[in-house]
């Protein structure tokens, strides 16, 4: 791959990381709950299901998913219900308060439930799925190795989106002091969960037009 063309695919995956979408609510919400260190579980869970589109799209895949409405609403029917779920699931999360009397979220899921949770809440996306196919083949060079290729750019995306996502956990962590009562908390989960659902339900309107 050219310079020129690693240097703008660099930019596309600054954009697309920046981007607010379903992976970085996710991460905004578990910074705020269990604070960075425990949200790189999630983070790592967003990052395995981006390579994974990303060889997906680069395979050819994709444009078949993308092609196949049968396919294609299946994958977004699911997104859009997983979101709802996890959306719903904190929005009903119950709020502990210690022996000081200061509230704080349930206990952190183990790091694999984590993991789990990032990895479905991009795997399941289909405007992730039909944003790689529509964007990949402008960057690849068909007269080189497909798999460097793919290779080069999925290093370049995970190293972009793990610096952005870890930016919104962070960000979302330095506001844990002002969540110290339950009825903080309670809001903070609603907010959250009532965004989670949100996205999850404009993914029903998703069309394979937009792409």
């Amino acid at each position: 791959m050219a310079f020129q063309s690693w240097f703008a695919f660099f930019l596309a995956a600054c954009l697309i990381a920046i981007s607010p979408g379903s992976g970085a609510v996710l991460s905004m919400s578990h910074g705020l709950s269990y604070g960075v260190r425990r949200t790189s579980a999630t983070i790592l869970g967003l990052e395995v299901a981006l390579v994974l589109i990303l060889v997906i799209a680069g395979a050819g895949v994709g444009s078949l998913l993308v092609a196949s409405e049968a396919a294609f609403n299946t994958i977004k029917i699911l997104g859009a219900a997983y979101l709802i779920y996890l959306g719903w699931s904190q929005w009903r999360a119950p709020v502990h308060v210690d022996e000081a009397q200061a509230a704080r979220p349930a206990a952190p899921t183990a790091w694999w439930q984590r993991t789990v949770t990032g990895f479905l809440t991009n795997a399941t996306n289909p405007k992730g799925i039909v944003f790689m196919v529509a964007v990949l083949p402008q960057f690849i060079n068909h007269e080189r190795p497909l798999w460097l290729q793919l290779l080069l750019m999925a290093i370049t995306m995970v190293a972009v989106d793990l610096v952005v996502m870890h930016g919104y956990a962070f960000a979302a962590s330095r506001m844990q002091r002002f969540f110290r009562d339950a009825k903080a908390v309670r809001m903070q989960n609603r907010f959250f969960g009532g965004v989670l659902m949100l996205v999850g339900a404009g993914l029903f309107f998703f069309k394979r037009s937009q792409q």
